[in-house]
């Protein structure tokens, strides 16, 4: 194993880890300064916690008769559920390549993980997934939607099929709403067709990555077993404050992910007349290209990216599906230009 690594981005145009690269007015900065110096940092979070939770629970339209559960980021919300979910012969099933939390948990709790590869356009495999649930009975299959690093959405019928054989087998899934602001659509109805689905988002897409605050919806009495894992006090009064502040302003954050919904229709368009990559369509606020050639031409460019100051993600040996491929993080405009001038000039 080695630890998570992260890439030494300063000086550079930041593109690597699915960032909003929108800043707060500063007007609102102001605002939010004023309100974070106020608080009693001296005392352990309070029931204040609960009213970010409801916050959460509108802004996500929740329905009735279900619950929600706050993590430190995703990744904690990823990790109890391994926790949660640890007896003897227990595993954990995704699609890869995909989210790495997924195995991490398992292997950090020490679950079996079931690696289900995609077809090679990156949708599911359905007869492969549901012939590894009967094999394996998981105890927890997760779906991203869309699907990091590959940033498309599935077929409703097949995430549907796997969610009633998941079922029938006595396990959960995990649909994994990460990127839902750049989406065209959202599964949050699953939650209420089905009592064995969880449905997980996080801020960080939203726009608060530094403040690690994921949440985790579902019907009431299955969040309060895993709610019983959870370390108190895992959300900190200055997450759940910012959390609170942004849920307060949040059209400024929908302007954002519009700006970068349009920003990634552009940059999709440009790569698609840019010989010598391959891009994909993508649902989240990034685009997975192929650099086309002989030999490791994705580190290749990845290489001469940086020496121009633009910094993304070389995904080429996460699994051999992503063989020379680079992930794009849709930045400002003026991020993009200089992003796509940096691939030409480096392919």
């Amino acid at each position: 194993m080695h630890a998570y690594a992260v890439q030494d981005a300063r000086g550079m145009v930041k593109l690597d880890a699915m960032e909003n690269p929108h800043r707060l007015p500063p007007e609102l900065q102001a605002e939010l300064g004023r309100r974070l110096g106020a608080l009693a940092l001296n005392r352990y979070p309070d029931g204040r916690v609960n009213d970010l939770r409801a916050a959460l629970a509108a802004y996500a339209k929740m329905p009735d008769g279900f619950d929600i559960m706050l993590g430190n980021g995703s990744d904690e919300l990823i990790s109890l559920l391994a926790l949660a979910c640890d007896i003897p012969g227990a595993s954990i099933l995704a699609p890869v390549p995909g989210f790495v939390m997924y195995a991490l948990s398992a292997q950090l709790q020490g679950l079996a993980f079931h690696g289900v590869p995609l077809a090679a356009d990156f949708e599911l495999d359905e007869a492969a997934m549901l012939a590894a649930i009967q094999a394996h009975q998981p105890s927890i299959v997760y779906l991203a939607y869309p699907n990091n690093p590959t940033a498309n959405l599935w077929d409703d019928a097949v995430i549907e099929a796997i969610i009633v054989a998941q079922g029938r087998q006595g396990g959960l899934v995990v649909l994994d709403e990460a990127y839902q602001p750049f989406s065209s659509k959202s599964y949050i109805d699953r939650i209420t067709r089905h009592g064995h689905v969880l449905l997980m988002r996080t801020l960080s897409k939203f726009g608060l990555a530094g403040v690690r605050l994921g949440y985790m919806m579902g019907p009431k009495a299955l969040i309060a077993e895993i709610d019983k894992v959870r370390p108190p006090y895992n959300v900190s009064v200055l997450n759940y404050e910012c959390a609170l502040f942004a849920l307060e302003h949040s059209e400024v954050f929908a302007a954002q992910a519009l700006d970068l919904r349009a920003q990634r229709a552009m940059l999709f368009e440009a790569l698609q007349g840019l010989s010598g990559v391959t891009a994909w369509r993508s649902d989240a606020n990034m685009i997975l290209v192929r650099v086309l050639g002989e030999g490791d031409r994705a580190a290749q460019t990845f290489d001469g990216m940086k020496a121009k100051g633009v910094l993304v993600k070389n995904v080429s040996k996460m699994h051999p599906l992503l063989a020379n491929c680079l992930r794009l993080t849709v930045g400002t405009a003026q991020e993009n230009v200089k992003m796509l001038a940096a691939l030409k000039e480096s392919l």
